[in-house]
């Protein structure tokens, strides 16, 4: 059975979390991917948080289905291999300071006269022009310049930060959707282009419902914590035995409110009509919350998340990390999976694939070491002889 994006040849150029994650899925949907390293080191996150087994999972779950290959590109010897490695290849995606590859003579300009149908792809912080394209970022950078941290938390709280990390991972996705707009757009002109997404503006794109909020209630509106609109419920409410961690979300809109009644079976909620309403419900709320939550709080957030869930009640037990990893689930649709990587004491869990084709199901295949495949991708690609890969070792090329 063929993948989706077979025949597709990526060299991957970045480090860290947002580059990683767009390779990562384009290798899932059957990309071939070409993590470039340098030799000796390779990719900073490999050592990112390491421990006393082997490579950090942080590189770990950011490069799964890729295959590795060093190259010294400070080296004429280096550039030359590039130089042959780009002109067989489809994409490049990386994600280093501006201006970096220019200065070895790697920049775009260069590579699509070696290769005019080359996406060139590019992840910065602020972008490659306007005011801000000088400065560095990281995930709560983006977060905070993107708006997404003043519109989370608490009213009498701070800006807060998002932990899933909507900046890295969030523009990783952003930019695989820009290069397979970019491929698509190559099929019918023949031409590559080049194709950037900054971080603050992948932030920004999925800030719009609070931007949409901004104009549609008239300026900046103050953080709401958990509460979701003027539904009610629509908040979390804590469940049993009372952990950090024991709490549904209910979600009810109006047309959900019969369903919730019949099961929560409290006769107050039938016939009280300071709850016979949508807005009634929203003015009636401090009166409303304590009746759901006596009830919430006599079960487990995963029996409350059932009871409602089979009434046709959006409701979600909070999950923390150790149950998303055992989510039956999540287990289910091959979300988590059990990885095996050389060096390390045992398997390790990572997410799956979350774009699901029926023709082309993804399969997770174990991150590759430093340089593992370098002797047999410059054997195919830029036809090197084992004496002349043993010289280019000896030189420090590869």
């Amino acid at each position: 059975m063929t993948s989706a994006l077979d025949g597709i040849r990526i060299i991957d150029m970045t480090h860290n979390q947002a580059g990683p994650a767009c390779t990562q899925v384009l290798a899932w949907l059957g990309a071939e991917v070409i993590k470039l390293e340098a030799p000796e080191k390779g990719d900073v996150a490999r050592a990112n948080m390491a421990d006393d087994r082997g490579e950090s999972l942080f590189f770990l779950v950011l490069n799964a289905n890729k295959r590795s290959l060093t190259l010294n590109l400070k080296t004429d010897g280096g550039k030359a291999l590039f130089k042959k490695l780009t002109a067989r290849s489809d994409v490049l995606v990386e994600n280093f300071s501006p201006g970096a590859l220019d200065r070895l003579g790697l920049g775009y300009g260069v590579l699509k006269e070696i290769n005019p149908r080359l996406v060139y792809a590019t992840v910065k912080g602020f972008g490659t022009y306007g005011p801000y394209s000088g400065f560095k970022s990281f995930e709560p950078i983006a977060q905070a310049m993107g708006g997404a941290m003043c519109v989370t938390g608490w009213p009498d709280g701070p800006p807060t930060l998002l932990w899933p990390a909507i900046g890295d991972s969030g523009t990783g996705m952003h930019l695989a959707i820009g290069i397979l707009a970019a491929l698509q757009q190559r099929h019918r002109t023949g031409r590559g282009q080049h194709v950037e997404v900054s971080m603050q503006d992948a932030v920004a794109n999925l800030l719009r419902i609070s931007l949409r909020d901004h104009q549609r209630l008239g300026g900046v509106q103050p953080r709401t914590g958990n509460q979701l609109g003027r539904t009610v419920p629509g908040s979390t409410y804590p469940c049993a035995p009372g952990g950090p961690n024991d709490y549904v979300f209910i979600f009810a809109q109006a047309r959900m409110w019969p369903a919730l009644v019949e099961v929560l079976d409290v006769e107050e909620l039938r016939s009280d009509p300071r709850f016979a309403t949508l807005e009634a419900r929203w003015e009636n709320r401090g009166a409303l919350n304590p009746i759901i939550e006596g009830w919430t709080r006599q079960r487990t957030k995963h029996e409350v998340m059932r009871l409602l869930g089979a009434a046709g009640v959006p409701c979600g037990a909070c999950q923390d990390t150790a149950e998303v990893l055992a989510d039956p689930h999540l287990a289910a649709r091959d979300m988590i999976v059990e990885v095996d990587y050389p060096g390390r004491d045992g398997t390790y869990r990572t997410v799956g694939c979350p774009v699901k084709l029926s023709d082309s199901p993804a399969e997770v295949v174990r991150p590759p070491t430093l340089g593992e495949h370098t002797g047999d991708l410059l054997a195919e690609l830029c036809g090197v002889a084992p004496e002349e890969l043993a010289r280019l070792q000896a030189d420090g090329v590869v």
